[in-house]
């Protein structure tokens, strides 16, 4: 018979495109969601999905399973919120939310939205501005939730991962570097990186790939994502942003993007909160709702391995 477990598991799968990241997403092992699989389509003797195809296809009989799925599941999870209001008297209050990565605002309105629906007695707030140590809006008592680049130890804070997502760098469409399948860190030597305006250590291709091998641009910075693209493509310099962010301008050639390194750059994101709250599920269910939009609605993204 079909249960929560196969519906989540369909639903990972065709949000995800194969079982690897459907598992990891899931935090269960390739063979466990493999099983469910098999499990299901013996009990009913149909198959539900070409896990040969790249990106997994999900055929017919599937596709009814995944339209079951995403009219239950929500109706779970609302069932579940509703049951914990009911327990705790209201779970109102003020849901604070401060973010670390520019382009997340993108992303972060909807999210938003659709926790206001599920949580109306909570408020939610926007922590503006910039923050040279995030974590410390925690502390301070100034922020509920973090979400931010890097896991760094912290007495009292708790991590939640939400996703990967590439970072692609970006050049004028007739830009010299268009040419090539993918750049190197050589690349950017001699080119001016336009940024945000945030510290070189927060800024993944530094970190990661250009101050390792003691190559340090010139740096130019703008405070909005449109400004950025604008300036790469009147040549002013490159610019490395989430491949997310950037995918509209890209396939309207606005500017033109390409992987840092063959094996691309990938940066994680994590929610950041305090001990005492990161079990209540308020805030759970912000950081679910988070994950389900976005897995739904970015293109990209893959599970954080646990």
């Amino acid at each position: 018979m079909i249960e929560i477990r196969h519906l989540s598991t369909l639903l990972a799968l065709s949000e995800s495109g194969s079982v690897s990241s459907a598992a990891a997403r899931l935090h269960l092992t390739q063979s466990a969601v493999s099983h469910q699989l098999a499990a299901l389509e013996g009990y009913f003797g149909v198959k539900l999905v070409d896990r040969g195809a790249r990106p997994v296809r999900i055929l017919p009989a599937g596709q009814r399973v995944l339209e079951l799925a995403q009219s239950v599941l929500p109706q779970v999870q609302a069932a579940e919120r509703e049951l914990t209001q009911l327990a705790s008297g209201s779970a109102g209050g003020v849901l604070r939310i401060a973010i670390e990565c520019h382009t997340c605002f993108d992303w972060l309105m909807p999210v938003m939205d659709t926790y206001r629906q599920h949580w109306p007695q909570v408020e939610l707030d926007l922590v503006s501005g910039f923050h040279p140590i995030p974590l410390g809006l925690l502390s301070e008592g100034q922020a509920d939730l973090v979400v931010l680049g890097q896991k760094l130890r912290r007495r009292g804070v708790v991590y939640a991962p939400l996703f990967r997502f590439e970072i692609l760098g970006l050049m004028a469409v007739d830009h010299p570097l268009a040419r090539r399948a993918w750049l190197r860190p050589e690349d950017f030597a001699e080119e001016t990186l336009i940024t945000y305006p945030v510290p070189p250590q927060r800024i993944d291709l530094m970190r990661q790939v250009l101050k390792p091998r003691g190559i340090r641009p010139r740096i130019r910075t703008a405070e909005l994502t449109v400004a950025i693209l604008q300036l790469v493509a009147s040549r002013r310099g490159l610019a490395a942003l989430p491949g997310w962010g950037v995918q509209n301008y890209v396939q309207y050639d606005y500017v033109a993007a390409r992987r840092i390194g063959k094996s691309g750059l990938w940066s994680d994101l994590y929610a950041a909160t305090r001990t005492e709250q990161a079990a209540t599920e308020p805030v759970l269910d912000f950081i679910r709702t988070l994950k389900d939009r976005c897995f739904a609605t970015l293109p990209g993204l893959v599970p954080i391995a646990r």
